[in-house]
Order: structure tokens, then C-alpha cells, then sequence
């Protein structure tokens, strides 16, 4: 099969052989028909099965091939959770659209910059937006992102987008969007609020699920091709294990997870006064910082970059072969969600975890959700010392030591009574 046979014109599909695609992957078989026939699509695909190519060919091959009423009206806007993946949905556009005759503008609305340039560059109009909800719900405000003409609506992640921190801002995003439109939902997972928000905007929606075979509970499955370790080491050696790794592995570039904004700037500075050369990322730089950092590690100019969960969705890091927890996610799914920026296109990559005595029980709940028996490797010269904590009964107090209801009565009388005379 090739992307002709799916429908693609002569240049969307001379785009896609130039950039190395050779064949369409399961998601884009079973996506760009759908889309191209004007249906609602409701995707869970694996990381790196080519969703954004599934989605953003047949959009720009119906805006290059059917003007608008209107000229420059926003006709396909697509909503995603983090900056830097609508930095790099927007620089596909640029890729697929190389050789279209009609030529299609498309504008990037995120926050962390000034709205002044977005503002401007929305003025004369745009066929396809590229926005986070919160930037795209100002300038709609403001008028300057008009989206009563939107024909098609992309949700990209969209499990993170009904996260506390979107919901009440995607809400009242849809709310200005035209009642007839297409919708296409992709989303990694499928918590109830995602099912309860594809019952509600998509209508008899074409289906695509290329892994039959992913754990219950809507969570994605591990890819086969990544490595799983899971390094046993005590908290306070972690950072000399990693640098120990970064030194006998031969790793070209490494991401590896921190759980704060503190611990990504910590690490970055230790690796770097080790002489390798790291960078932090994480929602607390500014939007320049943030570019800066990711685009330096993708053309290796920095060899670690030490990041928060924002790097844990959607974004595409070429052939990056290693990924390192240093803190193990909060979130079961978003174990997988990291691993999942390397072993990408069916490359080989390697996944490492830390697991100290205090983070064991939540590794052990890790490998329970997603199927999973690692076993625990320990490394010469890092062997742990660390003992677990105590075990807490389930009602939050050390087991066998909580008070009981008359101890606690009995200390508050004792506190208020008076002093005895002596």
C-alpha cells in the first residue's frame, strides 16, 4: 500500500517520500481515508505510529483542493496540551505542504511569548491553526482568532486536554466552534472523560485502534521494541549512577525524567559540572529558553536533557536511543508515555528506570498496570543501603502506631484541665 492508494495527491505524497516514508503505517491506513471522506475519527494509537501525518495530510489536501467561503478564514484548528508539541505539529505542516500549488498559511498560537506577533501574523487571516487552549482562548477574546468557519477540529492528546488544567479552557473553546464540523480525538489513553467528550462531539465516528492487544483500562501498551531495566540504587547516588551509565553506554543523546522544575535545573548543573553537557526543560523557562533547549537536543548539541513530564507527550525526538527515569512518574500511564520517546518507527531504544526503597511499592504498582516484571539490577559500586519506609495502614497513619480515638480524647482533657496545686 502506499499513500497514493490512500487518496493522497502528487505532492502531499512526494512530500511524505522525501522525508523517508515508504509505506503508510496501520494508523494512517485506517485515518487518512476516513478523514478524507469527511468523517469524525476517534484514534487510540500507540506513540510514534505516525498520528500526526494520519491527521494533518488529509487536512491540508481538502484546504489546498476546496477554497473557503471566505479567504483566509481559520478552517482546521488543532488543539494540543503542550508548547512544544504544537511547535513541531506546525513545523509538519511546513514538511507535507512543500509542494502544494495552492499555498496555505497556518499560524502557531502558544503562550510564553508575547501574543502581539500572533496577533499580527492572524491578521490577514489563516486556513490552519496550531494552538494550546489557553493561548487560543485569549486571542479569540481579543478577535484576532475568529473560529466561526473551523470545518475541521483536531484533539491531539486528547486525554491531557481534559486534565484540570485544560478542561474549563477546552470547554469554552468548543463553545465558539461551529455546530457542524468534523472532529478527530486522538488520545493515548481513554479515561471516562475522554469517552464521555467523544460521545458528545463525534457523530458514528470511524475507529482506529492499532493496538488490539493494549492493557485493559484505556492504558497504552509498551512498545516492543524498547529495553526495560528497572536499577535498584539508593536517592542520593542516583546522579553518579547516571553519570556512570552516560560514560560506558554509547549513548548519543539521553532523556531522562526528573519529577520538578528543582530537580531538572539540580541535575543539569551537576552533569555539567561533570563536563557533560546537559540542559534543563521544564514549564518554568520561558518559551525562548524552552525552544532553545529542545532544539539543541535535537541536533545533539546537548547530550542530556534533563526535563519534566512536558516532555512526556507527543513530542518526536529522532532515533533517540536511551531514556532514563530518575524519578518515576506520578502517573502509571505516564510511564509509558516517556518511554515512548525512544524505540520510536520501530528503532531499537533502552529505558531506564530508578527504583530507591522509598519508590519500590509505586514501581511495583507501574509493572502491575501495564503487565510488567522487571527484573532489578544492581550496579557495582551503587549497591543500595536505603531501607524501605514503614508500611501505612490505609487510613494515612504508621501501621501500629496511630492513635487511637480514647488516646486522643484522653491528651486533649489532659491539655485543657488545670494545673494541680502542689
Amino acid at each position: 500500500m502506499t499513500f497514493s492508494s490512500l487518496g493522497l495527491r502528487e505532492p502531499l505524497a512526494r512530500a511524505v517520500a522525501d522525508l523517508g516514508y515508504e509505506a503508510p503505517t496501520p494508523v494512517q491506513r485506517e485515518t487518512i481515508p476516513a478523514v478524507l471522506r469527511g468523517r469524525d475519527v476517534l484514534s487510540c494509537a500507540g506513540t510514534g505510529s505516525g498520528k500526526t501525518a494520519a491527521f494533518l495530510l488529509p487536512i491540508l489536501q481538502a484546504l489546498s483542493a476546496h477554497p473557503g467561503r471566505v479567504p483566509r478564514q481559520v478552517r482546521a484548528l488543532v488543539l494540543v496540551p503542550t508548547r512544544e508539541l504544537a511547535t513541531q505539529i506546525s513545523e509538519a505542516i511546513g514538511r507535507y505542504g512543500r509542494y502544494l500549488t495552492k499555498p496555505l498559511k497556518s499560524c502557531l498560537a502558544v503562550g510564553g511569548v508575547s501574543a502581539n506577533p500572533q496577533m499580527m501574523a492572524l491578521r490577514g487571516g489563516a486556513d490552519l491553526v496550531v494552538a494550546t487552549p489557553g493561548r487560543a482562548l485569549d486571542l479569540a477574546k481579543q478577535n484576532a482568532l475568529r473560529l466561526s468557519s473551523v470545518e475541521t477540529l483536531v484533539l491531539d492528546e486528547a486525554d491531557q486536554l481534559l486534565s484540570p488544567g485544560f478542561a474549563d479552557e477546552l470547554t469554552r473553546l468548543l463553545a465558539l466552534l461551529p455546530a457542524r464540523r468534523q472532529n478527530l480525538l486522538f488520545s493515548a489513553t481513554f479515561p471516562p472523560a475522554v469517552r464521555t467528550l467523544a460521545a458528545q462531539l463525534l457523530h458514528e465516528p470511524t475507529r482506529v485502534r492499532v493496538e488490539p492487544s493494549s492493557p485493559p483500562a484505556g492504558e497504552p501498551k509498551a512498545p516492543h521494541a524498547i529495553e526495560q531495566r528497572a536499577i535498584e540504587v539508593d536517592t542520593d547516588k542516583r546522579t553518579p549512577l547516571l553519570r556512570r551509565l552516560l560514560e560506558t553506554h554509547a549513548w548519543s543523546h539521553v532523556l531522562v525524567f526528573v519529577a520538578s522544575r528543582h530537580g531538572a535545573d539540580h541535575v543539569a548543573l551537576k552533569l555539567n559540572r561533570a563536563g557533560i553537557v546537559a540542559a534543563a526543560l521544564h514549564g518554568e523557562l520561558s518559551q525562548g529558553a524552552r525552544t532553545q533547549a529542545f532544539a539543541d537536543f535535537q541536533a545533539q548539541r546537548v547530550k542530556v536533557l534533563v526535563a519534566t513530564d512536558v516532555a512526556a507527550r507527543g513530542l518526536d525526538i529522532a532515533q533517540l536511543p536511551a531514556v532514563v527515569n530518575y524519578d518515576l512518574p506520578r502517573s502509571t500511564v505516564d510511564y509509558l508515555h516517556r518511554i515512548g520517546r525512544t524505540g520510536r518507527a520501530g528503532q531499537p531504544g533502552v529505558a531506564v528506570s530508578f527504583v530507591t526503597a522509598s519508590t519500590e511499592a509505586h514501581f511495583r504498582l507501574i509493572e502491575r498496570r501495564h503487565h510488567l516484571a522487571l527484573p532489578r539490577e544492581r550496579i557495582a559500586g551503587f549497591e543500595p543501603t536505603e531501607l524501605a519506609p514503614p508500611a501505612l495502614d490505609p487510613h494515612g497513619g504508621i501501621k501500629g502506631k496511630r492513635k487511637s480515638k480514647k488516646d486522643k480524647l484522653r491528651e486533649a482533657a489532659a491539655a485543657s484541665a488545670p494545673p494541680r496545686k502542689s
